[in-house]
Parts: structure tokens; C-alpha cells; sequence
């Protein structure tokens, strides 16, 4: 049998798992079997144990339930409600107002979480009550949380880069750095979208007439100073080689706890509820993650991968060219399948292909996240849109979906701008490496 049937027939396999109701991570490992036991039979089945010890032995994957422990404690300590309020007092002069205090507080929230949701649940939590007593537009209030919470999956810590480093054996430090800048600027072009929005219909965005004091501006200083040293901690460390990203997480957990004493916010319902939490986020991940190594393994057997790697070259199609299709398959999967299995789903045929172009693999991973963003707000399972809709007070989803869908184009652009000038992306990770 050919690989073209070969993949024909695990994409059927697994779009008819889906169709029936199985779990992501279940379709995945049932495809990768079923594709085990029809090319060698079942001799290839005694594997499946060293592939699940493997990948659940990961050192590398231990950041991530450390990860969403420590954004949830930030959430659940109150320190994300001071934090909020702190870099408001800033913001508010500037046309759109706490408009442009949801872009920047999901990008530095972002820096501590490494969860999309996480980060737009805990902006969003406050910044809904707050601008809805102000008078603000509503789809562009909720537009604008469930845009700034992509940020949280590009802006490190990622727990998509981290799952992608570890599948591919890329170094996850210099996936955390090469989008720390692509961050930043999609940050940067999501509040130049809101600032045309505003300057074309202000209504959408009271002008704030009342300008912060010098007291309120150090006092809001004062209420960041938590999530900066938390960053500082996280970032610094890694880039100066100082600690590991999985012991940069361990850190940030530590230090989360401690400044939640600090504040004395945290109870110990709260901290038990922020542990269970983590578990479950866990759980759900390695349960995805297992599952397509097994369907790894099954197109490593076949070939697949390198025959489509082939097929490619012998094709002669530009970078530019395979990129596209890949923007457009990525956006076409990414209104169904959720990030994580969607990256994990294509990995396998995909970075063989983008090796064999001389495409480097730490700017593939940033361009895996900016469609992992894409996905986020696109209809109908962009997780962002069910999160902000959780907090929206009864909006429905349809509702959350026109005022997210926008902020699209800022992401594509992002895209092109990376592209064209990759040093967007790969600058920091090899300054990092001369030191």
C-alpha cells in the first residue's frame, strides 16, 4: 500500500473517531494502533510501553503542570486584581482606554501563565465589571480579552512551545525567547487596531477625563512590582542560563506562593482549589500527548513522513508556497481541533518536511503558536471564546465570536512579518546562545 492510502486512511480513521463522539487523545492513539496492526501486525504492539514511559518520564514536560499552577495562584490570590488596576491608571489617557489595559495586561499576564485561557480569565475577570461601569462598548470590551488571552501561548512562558519542544527535541529555551519579540509586537498591532477603532467611532471608548495623580501612578507601580518580579525570575533566568525552563517554573510556583502570603489573599481553599486544577489541566495534556505519540510512532513506521518530505521536493514548491497551505490548513483545523491536538496531530509529517526545506525549527515553533492563536478565537471550539464567554454574564457565544473574530488579521499580519524578517523571532535566541 502506498503512503498517499497510508495517510488517506489515518485521516479517515481519526476524522470518523471524531464524528462518533472519541476523545482527541483516544482517536489519536486508536489511529496510531489500528495503523500499527494493519502494516506490521501485532509484534509493533510491545513498543506502546517504552512510548508511554518515555514520554511520561519527560523532565521537560514537568513545566507545564507547574505552569498552570502558578498562573492559577496569581488568579486566585488577587494579585491579577492589583495588578489590573495598577497598570490602568497608566493607560487610561490614551484613546480606548482600558481597552489598551487588557492588550498589556494579558501580555505581561502572559509572561507568568503560559495558558491562553488562564490569562484571559484573569484580566478578564476584572476588567468586565470595571469598563462596564465606565460606559465601554461591550463586543469591544470582550473582543479585546478574547484577542489579548492568545497572548498567552506566545508571550513566554508557552505550554505549546514547551509540548512542541519536547515532541521534537527542540531547545525550550530558545522557543520562550524567539517569542518574547513576535509577542510584543502582535501585543502592539492588537492595540494599534483598537486606537483606529476608537479614533474612527469614539463611542466605543469613553474618554477618560480624569487624569491619574502622581500618587495613584506610583501606587499602581506599586501594585505591578508582584508580577514584574515574577517575571524577572521566569525570564531573566533562563536567558541568562541561570536556570532551565522547567526549573524556572518550579521558581515561579515558589515565589507565587510566597507573594500570595505576602498579600495574605490565599486561602487554603483557594491554594487546594489551584492545585486540583493544575492536576486536571495536566492530565488532560499528557492524556493528548500520549495518545499521539502512539500515532507518532504508527507514522514513523510507515513512512509517512519521509515520503511526504520527498514528495515535496521532488515537487519543487516554494517555502513561501508551503507555508501558505499550511496558514490555511492550520486555519481550517483550527476551527474544530483544539491547539494542543493540533500540533501534535501534524507534528509528525510536518517537521520532517520543514527540515528538509531549511526552515529553522525554533521559527517553525513560533509560527505553530501564531495558528494555535488563530484557532483560539475562531468558531467552533476557540477556547478563548468559551472562556471569555464564562465570564460575560450570559452572552452568547455567537455574540463573543463577532467581536473576537477581527483580531484575526492582526495575528495574520504578525505572521507575515515574521516571515519576512525572522529575525523578529530567532534575534533573542541567539543572543542568548553567545553568552
Amino acid at each position: 500500500m502506498s503512503w498517499e492510502y497510508i495517510l488517506l486512511l489515518y485521516v479517515l480513521i481519526f476524522l470518523g473517531l471524531l464524528a462518533g463522539g472519541v476523545w482527541i487523545g483516544t482517536a489519536l492513539g486508536i489511529t496510531g494502533l489500528i495503523g500499527l496492526t494493519m502494516l506490521k501486525g501485532f509484534p509493533l504492539w510491545q513498543s506502546i510501553g517504552e512510548v508511554f514511559w518515555n514520554i511520561s518520564n519527560s523532565f521537560t514536560l514537568t513545566a507545564v503542570p507547574l505552569f498552570v499552577f502558578m498562573g492559577v495562584i496569581i488568579l486566585k490570590s488577587g494579585i491579577s486584581k492589583r495588578f489590573y488596576k495598577g497598570i490602568s491608571c497608566w493607560l487610561r489617557p490614551i484613546p480606548g482606554g482600558l481597552l489598551h489595559s487588557n492588550i498589556v495586561g494579558c501580555a505581561i499576564f502572559a509572561a507568568i501563565s503560559g495558558s491562553s485561557t488562564a490569562t484571559a480569565m484573569a484580566i478578564g475577570t476584572v476588567a468586565i465589571p470595571e469598563m462596564r461601569s465606565r460606559g465601554y462598548d461591550d463586543p469591544t470590551l470582550l473582543g479585546s480579552l478574547a484577542a489579548g488571552g492568545c497572548l498567552g501561548i506566545l508571550i513566554p512562558p508557552s505550554i505549546p512551545m514547551v509540548i512542541y519542544g519536547s515532541i521534537v527535541q527542540e531547545s525550550i529555551a530558545d522557543l520562550f525567547m524567539a517569542g518574547f519579540l513576535p509577542g510584543i509586537l502582535l501585543s502592539l498591532l492588537f492595540m494599534v487596531y483598537i486606537l483606529i477603532r476608537v479614533l474612527i467611532n469614539p463611542r466605543l471608548a469613553p474618554r477618560e477625563e480624569n487624569r491619574a495623580s502622581a500618587k495613584e501612578l506610583l501606587k499602581g507601580l506599586f501594585d505591578c512590582w508582584p508580577i514584574g518580579l515574577l517575571i524577572f525570575l521566569i525570564m531573566g533566568g533562563i536567558y541568562f542560563g541561570i536556570v532551565t525552563p522547567t526549573e524556572a517554573a518550579a521558581i515561579g510556583c515558589g515565589a507565587s506562593i510566597l507573594l500570595s502570603i505576602i498579600y495574605r489573599e490565599l486561602t487554603w481553599k483557594s491554594f487546594w482549589e489551584a492545585l486540583s486544577e493544575g492536576v486536571a489541566a495536566n492530565c488532560v495534556v499528557m492524556f493528548i500527548i500520549v495518545g499521539a505519540q502512539i500515532f507518532t510512532f504508527a507514522v514513523v513506521s510507515s513512512g509517512i513522513h519521509r515520503e511526504l518530505s520527498n514528495f515535496i521536493i521532488s515537487a519543487h514548491i516554494e517555502t513561501w508556497q508551503f507555508m501558505v497551505i499550511l496558514v490555511i490548513m492550520y486555519g481550517l483545523m483550527g476551527c474544530f481541533i483544539d491547539g494542543i491536538s493540533m500540533m501534535l496531530l501534524t507534528i509528525p509529517t510536518i517537521y520532517p518536511t520543514i527540515k528538509a526545506l531549511g526552515i529553522n525549527g525554533v521559527w517553525f515553533g513560533v509560527f505553530l503558536v501564531l495558528m494555535i492563536e488563530w484557532g483560539q478565537i475562531t468558531p467552533p471550539v476557540g477556547l478563548n471564546l468559551f472562556a471569555i464567554q464564562a465570564i460575560s454574564g450570559g452572552r452568547s457565544l455567537s455574540y463573543i465570536v463577532r467581536a473576537a473574530l477581527p483580531y484575526c488579521v492582526p495575528i495574520l499580519i504578525t505572521f507575515v512579518l515574521i516571515y519576512l524578517f525572522p529575525e523578529i523571532a530567532l534575534y533573542l535566541p541567539r543572543t542568548m546562545n553567545v553568552k
